[in-house]
């Protein structure tokens, strides 16, 4: 006999079959999220707002639509949740900080309105680390989000709170943006799924800016699917962002399903087992992904690239400068309205010159240029890790910013390349740990395409945190 799956189990898509054949509702969909908030968000934080009134109402619209034979896409009837960086008309947009705790756009930022046309069920606004780069922090309006596989440990950033709604059920898609690895980190802290577009394929029209060449906008999910579903909504150029892709938009789904046969893998081991800190857990589970890819039909073959530092120091001179120019008179005139996390990352963009950012610049060209004419000429992807440890206790942060991250994301927003995460494995503690597989620019169908196979064929994404509901 089938078990009947609650509804808070099914993905985008199986919603999307049933409510297509009648047997759910938006509404029902609408109301069991929203009494899951209810019961769990106490515990993990991760809205910031819920939007009641707001989701019911779309519910009832999309529901409507559907009964009239009217089918707006994929998300249709399905809700979601935004990171609070993301402006949306007459819903507070705080970019949880105190700076702007009375910021209410006029217009939606021009993913929520895709998301809105495409009849997506708006139910709330999630938390994130200050200005998606201050955190996780316990002095700013709003508590930081938990992670749902043990609440002692913090979700990832700075997409904390799409990352722990997404893993507790609560919602089965929300949007994050990612300038460092701010999609990817939470995506594999949390065991989901996380998508960092090509640069410039999904608009930040309206999306609060850290870093205006290296910000990237995407979906945090449960599956690979449920990913190339909500890119289907959010990709396309926009001229009102000035580095919007004028690319055609594919079927993001076209490749799921199919086997790995012919494709071959970069993959660059020392990458990430250089650097002391490396877990031996994270070591072992890309190295087992490695070998399931070559059971799956890829080749893969180990590569050597550019030291991550190389990587992370060019990016991180970019992020800060680019983050300071953009916080600079508020930086000068409410110093103490800023978290002190917050604060002090984004001073340190005030002692850097202006040939210390052109340095970078150069540097990023011939990194991107090394990526992409050379490496990703020979292979369809490279895959490595995301993070190399677990996620960290929140009492292992002290009280001022620490000087490593144990995040190895930033390489792909210095160079603009397609970067999906998802769960490879857990550690001994029962803490997520991920991968990420990393595209040819503009080629997200094959990284997920890659990455359903490899979700097919192991079992880490039916995982779900042990929640007292």
């Amino acid at each position: 006999m089938t078990r009947v799956k609650p509804l808070h189990e099914l993905t985008i898509a199986e919603a999307g079959r049933a409510l297509r054949d009648g047997t759910v509702t938006s509404a029902a969909l609408a109301e069991h999220a929203l009494a899951r908030i209810d019961a769990l968000d106490g515990a993990l934080d991760a809205f910031v707002l819920v939007t009641r009134e707001r989701a019911l109402a779309d519910a009832a619209r999309a529901d409507a639509e559907l009964q009239r034979g009217i089918d707006r896409g994929p998300l249709h009837g399905i809700p979601y949740g935004l990171k609070d960086i993301y402006d949306t008309a007459g819903i507070r947009t705080t970019c949880h900080s105190r700076l702007r705790l009375d910021v209410v756009p006029e217009a939606d930022s021009e993913v929520a309105g895709r998301l809105a046309a495409g009849r997506g069920v708006l139910v709330g606004k999630l938390a994130t680390h200050e200005f998606a780069i201050g955190g996780p922090s316990f002095d700013l309006p709003f508590p930081p989000a938990r992670n749902p596989w043990n609440p002692e440990h913090m979700p990832g950033g700075s997409s904390s709170g799409s990352g722990a709604a997404v893993a507790a059920r609560m919602l089965r898609m929300a949007m994050g943006s990612d300038t460092g690895g701010s999609i990817r980190g939470p995506a594999c802290y949390c065991g989901i799924v996380g998508l960092k577009p090509t640069y410039g394929r999904v608009s930040r029209r309206g999306v609060f800016p850290l870093s205006y060449t290296l910000d990237h906008c995407g979906p945090l999910t449960r599956s690979v699917e449920d990913a190339a579903l909500t890119m289907q909504v959010i990709a396309g150029h926009d001229p009102g962002d000035p580095m919007s892709a004028a690319m055609p938009v594919p079927d993001f789904s076209a490749g799921l399903g199919q086997d790995l046969t012919g494709l071959t893998f970069g993959y660059p081991r020392g990458f990430f087992t250089e650097n002391p800190v490396a877990a031996p857990e994270v070591v072992a589970a890309l190295d087992a992904a490695a070998q399931t890819f070559a059971r799956l039909g890829a080749k893969v073959e180990q590569i050597e690239l550019p030291s991550y530092g190389l990587f992370e120091a060019c990016g991180r001179a970019i992020l800060i400068a680019e983050a300071y120019a953009i916080h600079e008179q508020d930086l000068k005139t409410r110093p103490l309205a800023y978290g002190r996390y917050t604060y002090q990352r984004l001073a340190a963009g005030a002692v850097l010159s202006a040939a210390d950012l052109v340095q970078a610049y150069r540097l990023r060209t011939e990194l991107a240029t090394m990526l992409n004419r050379q490496v990703l000429a020979q292979f369809d992807a490279i895959i490595t890790t995301t993070g190399i440890v677990e996620a960290p206790r929140f009492d292992a942060f002290g009280p001022d910013v620490g000087g490593w991250s144990a995040m190895m994301t930033i390489p792909f927003n210095v160079t603009g390349n397609p970067a999906l995460a998802l769960p490879a494995g857990f550690s001994a503690a029962g803490l997520p740990l991920g991968m990420q597989i990393v595209g040819r620019l503009f080629d997200e169908p094959t990284v997920l395409r890659i990455g359903a196979a490899y979700e097919a064929a192991t079992d880490w994404i039916a995982a779900t945190p042990d929640l007292a509901v």
